[in-house]
Formats: structure tokens, sequence, C-alpha cells
């Protein structure tokens, strides 16, 4: 099947980043960077329709001394997202924004809570990560090698901050009890802390309630205390695995990892290895694989009974960059350093589409739409690519097809034999 695509050219505008703060509607971050380009850098709100176009609704442009924003993550519901921005002086890189919009139809941008994660002195790390939780409760911010555990959207602390020993913090994904940390080494699963409200003989200081906007919108999670801020409590981890069809001795890391939007049992990892060196080669030869694990989560939050892979497929020649889950839990989607964009079924992990030469520069951000019905990629290049997701994939598991089919196969051999 033909895969249908749209490229969109936007000039002096490298992208880093997006998200979907509605289902036809997304804020994406980008610009010239830290370094004096002359390229401005900013926040767009644009307006993606289902046959692919793109029409910017409004900019947010970021002040002389702020970078780039390098991620972001949306919660539709309340039409506000957060984003990492990094600023010289006192840098309040963690930064909530609302999407305000007018009787007349006119958007914009409004500043939220800000507040500084990153390590003071740190002048090269920035916000790698920003996820918000399913409940749109909690905010999980990281920079290269520091995790915060915020509540959103006041970002103010829920546990003790966690600064890894060894390698680079590269993912966060949450299930509704437990948050996995990914980093180049291994996945580090935390128990989530319960609520003040919820903790046996303590007492959540007083809070003055704010004005709630939108009919039936959760309650925030109420705020610590320092002294009351819990240390999150690690139960499990997992080191790289032996990834089926590598050479020996390959450098294997760790590049993503997302839980099943439904199924929390299930968890993704995206994974790059390198060979080692050949003769007449000055490097190793790069490949990208997708992992399947089984989390069997207990339903405590002090541990985890076991994780184990059940499955691997080779995403492609290069390493990955960026990788994403559809809402729907059908699609798995990845970015590659090679410059191209695939999509996997989700349940056998079977190739849905590629494409080849989805932008000039590595892919720097995927992403589904909320009804998972397009796929966006973004780049340095100045330009986001716009993929309609076939309805037959949408309606239909691929891996039923081939079960189908192969039942039909054994149907046959039998009727064979017996002839």
């Amino acid at each position: 099947m033909r895969v249908q695509h749209t490229a969109h050219s936007l000039p002096a505008f490298p992208v880093y980043s997006c998200a979907f703060v509605a289902s036809d509607q997304m804020v994406v971050g980008g610009g010239g960077g830290a370094a004096k380009t002359g390229i401005k850098n900013k926040l767009r709100l644009f307006n993606v329709s289902q046959d692919r176009q793109l029409k910017m609704l409004c900019e947010h442009e970021l002040e002389k001394g702020e970078d780039a924003p390098m991620s972001i993550a949306a919660h539709p519901e309340s039409r506000s997202f957060v984003c990492g921005i990094n600023k010289k002086g006192e840098n309040e890189n963690c930064r909530v924004f609302s999407i305000s919009e007018s009787g007349n139809g006119y958007n914009r941008l409004m500043k939220g809570a800000t507040r500084g994660t990153l390590p003071s002195g740190a002048l090269e790390d920035y916000q790698r990560v920003t996820v918000i939780s399913p409940d749109g409760k909690l905010l999980a911010v990281a920079g290269e090698r520091d995790l915060s555990l915020l509540a959103f959207p006041s970002l103010s602390p829920v546990a003790q901050s966690v600064k890894v020993p060894k390698g680079e913090i590269y993912d966060v994904t949450f299930s509704s009890t437990h948050l996995v940390l990914a980093t180049s080494l291994n996945l580090l699963v935390y128990a989530l802390p319960k609520p003040p409200s919820e903790d046996s003989g303590e007492k959540s200081p007083k809070k003055k309630r704010g004005k709630q906007k939108g009919k039936g919108k959760e309650k925030e999670i109420p705020s610590r205390t320092p002294s009351q801020t819990p240390e999150l409590r690690l139960v499990d981890t997992i080191d790289i695995p032996l990834v089926p069809g590598t050479p020996a001795q390959s450098v294997v890391t760790f590049r993503a990892a997302r839980f099943h939007p439904s199924d929390y049992n299930t968890l993704f990892t995206a994974v790059n290895t390198v060979a080692p060196r050949m003769k007449k080669s000055k490097t190793g030869k790069k490949q990208a694989y997708i992992l399947k694990w089984r989390v069997d989560l207990n339903g405590e939050q002090n541990s985890a009974r076991s994780i184990s892979m059940e499955g691997s497929r080779k995403a492609g020649e290069g390493g990955l960059t960026c990788f994403d889950v559809s809402p729907n839990g059908k699609f798995l989607a990845f970015g590659s350093s090679d410059y191209s964009l695939g999509m996997l079924d989700s349940t056998a992990l079977s190739p849905l589409l590629s494409i080849l030469k989805a932008h000039e520069f590595p892919i720097t951000t995927v992403r589904f739409s909320p009804t998972s019905t397009l796929l966006v990629s973004g780049g340095a290049d100045n330009s986001i690519r716009i993929v309609t997701v076939p309805e037959k994939f949408a309606g239909q598991s691929w891996t039923m097809i081939m079960l189908i089919i192969l039942a039909l196969l054994v149907i046959l051999v039998a009727f064979l034999l017996q002839k």
C-alpha cells in the first residue's frame, strides 16, 4: 500500500520537539539553539488537518538568552503543555504554557508555572525528557543524569530528585503505579509515591483551592513540604539484554521506553547497537531494534514481580533518535539517524510502513495524533512531515491478517494430506 505523506518546509525554523494539544492542533519547539546563529528560538502552534495540511495559528518568540525548546509534553484536556527551555543565569528550565483562545478565534501561548530542575553550573545540560503521566497529575523531567518528579501543573516536587550513578537518561514512561527510567545502560523501575492524603499518618499542608476550569477536571496531587517529600523507591533494575541477531561483543544502549497505553503489562523499548569494528572499517556497524517486554506488576507500589523480553524486531540501519507509541496502542513509530521514518505493528512488531528519506537530517521528534490517524515527524532540516496512518492498519490488526492466512494454509495442507 502506498503511504500518503506530505512534507512542510518551515524556513529558518529547525524543529526539535512537538506534541499534540488537541486532535487537530500541535505545538512545535525549535530555533537556532544557544548558538548565535541569528535564528530565533520559538514555540509555534499549528492546526493539523486530516488531509495533512499545516497552518500556523500563533507563535511565541523566546527571549534573548533562552535556548530552543528541546522537549515537549502536552495535556490536551487542559489545553496546556510543558517544555524544557534553558536560560542563561537563573535557569527555570521547566515551563508550563497554556493556550488561550479569544472569541474571534485568535490564539495565544500563555506562560504558567516555571521551575529549575537541572544542577546549577551544568551549562551543557538541558531538559531532554518531558513526560506527563496518563492521569495528568504527574510530570517527569530529566537532564543527562537528574530526574525530577513533579505535580502537574503546579510543578511542586512530589518526590526527591534522582541522580543516576552511571549512563545517560534518555526516556521516562509511566504506568498507573510505576515509573520506568530508561538510561543508556539499564531500565530503572520505581514505585510511584502515594499522594500525601493517602500516606499513613501523614497530613498534607493546607492549600487554598484554586479555580477549576472545565467540568470534571481531576484534582491535582496535593503538594508536600520539603521534609515530607519521599524518596522514589527503586524496585527493579533491568540490564541490557542479549538482542537476537546482533554480533557478539556489540555495544547495546537503551534509547527509549514506553508502556502500552492501555496495557501496563506491556513495555516497548528502543535500543541502538554498534558492532565491533571490522578490519578496514573506521567505525562499527550501527543497527537499531525494538524490543517488547512482559511486565508483571502486582499492583503493589513497593515491588515489581518480573520483567521478561517477549520479542524483538530490527528497526533499521543506524541509530534510532526518537520513538512513540500511538494512543490506541496499535502502532510503534521511530525516527532514525539515517533520515528514515518507520512504523511497526505493536502486537507482532511487523513492519507497516517505511519512508527512507523523510528528512535531510536525523529526525528529532515523532508524535502520533490523539486519534492515532496521523503521524508527525520533525527535523533540524527546517521541516515537518505529516503521514496518514492507513485505515487498514487503523481498523484491522496486521497480526490478525497473518494469523488468518496461516490458518488457511494449515487447512489447505491438511486437505492435501488427506488426499
